[in-house]
């Protein structure tokens, strides 16, 4: 049987349900699906994403056979509508538009109106006695055709638009008469041919096959390509192309557009939510270059078409079982169903409808976790504007996104682009954003536009990108070219400072405080949902008391790792560390670690005390020496007097110590072993700490990691160590108190060697951040210099210090996990490295069956929702 690759819908015979999107795009199956649900659909049929790669495979030509396919599917559509593809008499007119297998909104091409020429268009005034409404239509038809399939730059077009409204006083496109719009195609067909040296298509046919071919290639922008990088879209996807006969929004006062949500994407309300423009066509409201009307004043200028729109999206939403992101145009008091889709949201809508929608008796409960992004759960805790906090405002626009942000303002995604790379920290100011954006936007902290509203790009696309958004800021006036912008006649240059409130719309002079925000019931439900059917606990990185009480607060099950070096930094501390490095006399060496016990036994009473009842993983020394050492002539001027020691003979001493590559230098184990004092010291305060709230009645268990380790050798030596001091000091004080000694597998050859030091440990935590360097012989510190090259390439897939490389290092922590639980059946394994808080990461040391995995704490909800997602995908 020959492939198929035209589906048709919305006629006597639809093709195709919303189960078919990696074949038909997401738009073209949920048409299909619209169109079998008795819902009002315009006609038309989808070109497959198969075609699309076949397309691309045949050197970017049609193929005769997809062509014919084509024209055979066209044909049926003039025969149920009895209209023609380019007749002046009954012309049938099309859009064209992408759609591919997941929502990339506004990445891909459009093109709408296609089929009009000079004698088309006069047929089709003729055919609605409306001159003008024809003419709107061609206009725009040239704008779309010549951006989209010809390549010359929208804002050329704009410009001449602009150009004519401000001549003639004009302030809406609505308001342009016949005789300007005639005008209008005159100057946009001598703007095509004077920058592409090519006449603007007269035959319709000509303009749909160059209109497939500009929607394929459209794969293949850069902003589409930025988008599925940020999205983790496989390039070999390809899109559909879906061509419909048009309906038509701009037919005058009977007639709208519009954009609309089956709840509330910013807050997950169940309240309808959208937007609308009369006498408009659907890009107007989309582009955000009219701000439209709320939704609900629909209901007052056209009721009857309301109240069909209400009943619609109720049914699809019942249907679908999902929030629906819909596109409708009303033609003459008729409602029609462009599009619809699941709804993209914030991570916050997403939890409220997830659980609600369980409430309701929508989803079960473990649907409704599945729902919910795990890689987007730390934007919950967007910062908000501190309630005392004295502000001053510059203007408000509408609330896009919620979350608040500060940062200097830029004006192109291109300088927003240069300063994060150098980690400047940047709010994009536009008159509206566009999809050319995306990469600017990404590396924004929030966007301010001044047109567009709540579906505008920029909304749904901050909102995707969790970014805080204020759009429609109608007091705003930008100017690029100056750089610099004015809102509400307050002047504001590039570089200059601002505040985004996205939830409230606020625009704010300077850096405005901002305060973190806590668990909402839903979030603490969704919680507790998730911990019923996880198998894999969350522990959390945590230094200090503080971090602690947050991670416990997130729902931590433990300290995964308590990096004991980071307690020695504070200006107090790091002066008798260096002193304690530094000195060359045995006894002064020990009167500073006697010094350093008492406090490091404070921090340790400290932490457990907050995490009473919960494990505490506390690594023992594990950075190079050099880390600690003085590197001002000042710092190194104040250690030299107080060690009584000259400037020249403490920078010989310091410059000694320095190694070509500390990070597989003197460092970890090895540190405990050539310098056993420092450990001991460790070890006491942490076992005296744990004792002296034992007396209290605190629980308290603390687990002992030696880094580093290589060679069950080092192991046995640093253990035998932390075992005597241990024993002494709980003799001493009289108590019992269990505690546990493992290690951090970190080096391959500490993978591979698993069994030997599983006999003698009682617990493995993976480095996943320095077993990553080793097995791929890289330093993290310095591959900055290459790494986004090799992203960009393809050459990685994905950054493996933030996801774990399941083909190169995820079998060696397999390895050491097959092999330790073979010698010891009660060793415990987790994972400490900034793998523990990545989703995907999760998923794979699921699958491992691994105890626990360990991360920042506010990256605790997002753990322990990826852990309970990789359940109930692998149940």
């Amino acid at each position: 049987m020959e492939k198929k690759y035209v589906y048709s819908f919305g006629n006597h015979l639809t093709e195709g349900n919303a189960e078919m999107k990696d074949l038909l795009g997401g738009k073209g199956a949920n048409l299909a699906e619209m169109a079998s649900l008795g819902i009002s659909v315009p006609p038309g049929f989808t070109i497959t994403t198969e075609a699309c790669l076949l397309y691309f495979d045949s050197g970017n030509k049609v193929p005769r056979k997809l062509w014919d396919e084509i024209l055979e599917r066209l044909a049926e559509l003039e025969s149920t509508l009895d209209k023609k593809f380019g007749d002046a008499a009954s012309p049938l007119l099309l859009s064209v538009r992408s759609g591919a297998r997941v929502s990339m909104p506004g990445m891909m091409d459009t093109v709408l109106n296609l089929g009009l020429n000079d004698e088309t268009a006069q047929g089709l005034g003729a055919l609605t006695e409306d001159t003008r409404f024809a003419l709107d239509c061609y206009r725009r038809f040239i704008t779309m055709f010549g951006d989209v399939a010809m390549g010359v730059d929208h804002e050329k077009f704009e410009a001449i638009l602009e150009q004519k409204k401000k001549k003639r006083n004009i302030q809406f496109d609505t308001d342009l008469t016949a005789q300007n719009l005639e005008s209008l195609i005159h100057q946009f067909r001598t703007l095509i041919k004077k920058s592409v040296n090519e006449e603007f298509p007269y035959d319709p046919m000509a303009q749909l096959k160059k209109a497939i071919q500009a929607v394929f290639h459209s794969w293949n922008t850069p902003r589409a390509i930025t988008y599925r990088k940020l999205n983790r879209i496989p390039n070999d996807w390809g899109t559909a192309v879906t061509v419909q006969a048009m309906v038509f929004g701009n037919m005058g006062p009977a007639s709208a557009t519009g954009v609309a949500f089956t709840r509330n994407p910013s807050t997950g309300e169940k309240k309808f939510y959208g937007e609308y423009l009369i006498n408009a066509q659907g890009e107007d409201v989309v582009a955000g270059i009219r701000t439209p009307n709320p939704i609900a004043e629909l209901e007052v200028e056209m009721p009857d078409a309301y109240n069909a729109l209400v009943g619609v999206y109720q049914k699809l939403e019942t249907h679908y079982r999902d929030m629906q992101d819909l596109e409708f145009t009303i033609e003459n008091d008729h409602l029609y169903m462009l599009q619809t889709r699941a709804g993209k949201r914030t991570v916050t809508a997403a939890i409220k409808i997830a659980m609600d929608m369980v409430q309701e008796g929508l989803i079960s409960k473990q649907e409704a976790l599945a729902r919910i992004p795990a890689d987007q759960m730390d934007q919950v805790f967007h910062p908000t504007i501190d309630p005392k906090a004295k502000i001053e405002t510059l203007g408000k626009g509408l609330g896009a996104s919620p979350g608040a942000a500060t940062g200097k303002v830029v004006f192109t995604s291109e300088r927003a682009n240069e300063l994060a790379n150098k980690k400047e920290r940047v709010i994009l100011v536009r008159m509206e954003t566009s999809p050319e954006d995306i990469h600017g936007m990404s590396v924004s902290q929030g966007i301010l536009t001044a047109r567009g509203g709540m579906t505008s790009h920029a909304a749904v696309v901050a909102r995707s990108m969790g970014k805080p958004c204020v759009s429609g800021c109608a007091d705003l006036d930008v100017d690029v070219k100056r750089k610099k912008c004015s809102l509400n006649g307050t002047p504001i240059k590039e570089l200059e400072t601002i505040t985004l409130d996205g939830t409230t719309g606020r625009v704010m002079q300077g850096t405005v405080p901002l305060i973190r925000a806590r668990h909402t019931s839903n979030i603490t439900r969704m919680m507790s949902w998730a911990g019923e059917i996880r198998t894999l606990k969350i522990r959390a990185n945590a230094d200090t008391p503080h971090d602690a009480f947050v991670a416990r607060d997130f729902g931590a099950e433990g300290i995964g790792l308590c990096r004991t070096e980071h307690m020695f930094f504070e200006a107090d501390r790091i002066f008798l560390v260096r002193k304690m490095i530094l000195t060359e006399d045995s006894k002064k060496q020990a009167d500073t670690l006697k010094k350093l016990l008492p406090i490091q036994r404070g921090d340790f009473t400290h932490i457990f005390k907050v995490m009473e009842g919960l494990p505490v993983t506390i690594r023992l020394l594990d950075p190079p020496l050099h880390e600690f050492l003085p590197n001002t002539a000042k710092e190194i001027k104040a250690l030299a007097k107080d060690m009584k020691l000259a400037q020249t003979t403490l920078v010989k001493k310091i410059e000694s110590m320095r190694e070509t590559n500390p990070m597989l230098g003197l460092r970890g184990c090895r540190l405990g072993i050539v310098f056993p004092e420092i450990y001991r010291m460790q070890v006491r305060a942490i076992i005296e700490a744990a004792c002296k709230l034992v007396k209290k009645g605190v629980k308290v268990f603390p687990e002992i990691m030696i880094p580093l380790v290589g060679h069950v050798n080092e192991f046995i030596t640093v253990r035998d160590e932390v075992v005597e001091v241990a024993q002494e000091v709980i003799e001493k004080a009289g108590v019992k108190l269990s505690y546990k000694i493992g290690t951090m597998i970190e080096l391959p050859r500490a993978a591979v060697t698993a069994d030997e030091i599983a006999r003698e440990a009682d617990f493995f935590s993976f480095g996943t951040n320095d077993l990553t360097q080793t097995t791929f012989g890289l330093s993290r510190d310095d591959a900055g210099s290459f790494l986004s090259h090799y992203l960009e390439q393809g050459v990685l897939e994905s950054d493996p210090f933030v996801t774990i490389d399941q083909a190169g290092v995820g079998p060696l922590v397999k390895i050491a996990v097959d092999k330790g639980k073979a010698v010891n059946s009660d060793l415990h394994l987790g994972v400490c490295g900034e793998h523990g808080g990545d989703p995907a990461s999760i998923e794979f040391f699921h699958t491992l069956g691994l105890d626990y995995v360990s991360c920042s704490p506010y990256r605790v909800p997002t753990a322990i929702l990826a852990a309970a997602q990789a359940f109930i995908k692998h149940r």
